[in-house]
């Protein structure tokens, strides 16, 4: 059966390319294949991650390349290269141009960790988010799957899942509980949904 080729764009750790090689390896994504990683920060441990489960990652450095627009430049020709249809977001700390995002216009999907429009555009990121979602004091946080576009956190929403907050969270603890109840179960689910809209 013909897959949807998948690139994750990593920046760490990993723990939501994670949660998709684990939805792969389930079967609970039988339309996309994890065909690539790439991390724009030396030595992430996703890229151990990916060599683990048999995936080929690479390494592509902005401070190497010389400039935002090279290192988009080098992306764009690798993933021709690789034959990638779609393109996941999982903790990649960099905003990608217009240019970009207009050449795989719904293609590109990330995952934050609030629910749009909370908590979410430039500056919101990592414990950030959930900082935020204390210090505003807000009962129900969450995690959204979006398309993505020009305007930080701006596509349209694919699917999201509230998650409670609890008296006594701390930022760490909070984006624990959002990433294990909310990100880790609707990212697989949004990339199987558009993998297999894909391949219609």
């Amino acid at each position: 059966m013909k897959k949807t080729r998948i690139a994750v764009l990593v920046s760490g750790g990993g723990t939501n390319l994670q949660a998709l090689l684990d939805a792969e390896r389930a079967g609970r994504m039988p339309h996309g294949e994890i065909a690539l990683v790439v991390s724009n920060k030396e030595g992430a441990y996703a890229l151990t991650r990916a060599a683990n489960a048999g995936v080929e990652g690479v390494t592509l450095l902005k401070r190497e390349l010389g400039s935002a627009e090279a290192f988009e430049h080098a992306l764009v020709a690798l993933l021709e290269e690789k034959g990638i249809d779609l393109i996941v977001l999982a903790g990649f700390l960099a905003i990608l141009s217009a240019d970009f995002t207009r050449k795989y216009e719904r293609r590109i999907i990330n995952v934050h960790p609030s629910l749009i429009p909370s908590f979410c555009g430039k500056g919101y990121y990592g414990l950030h988010v959930h900082e935020a979602a204390l210090a505003y004091g807000v009962k129900v946080t969450g995690a959204t799957v979006h398309f993505v576009n020009e305007i930080p956190d701006g596509g349209e929403i694919i699917l999201q899942k509230a998650v409670y907050i609890e008296d006594g969270d701390t930022p760490e603890v909070l984006q624990k509980r959002v990433m294990e109840q909310a990100e880790w179960q609707i990212l697989p689910a949004a990339v199987e949904r558009v993998s297999a809209a894909m391949l219609q």
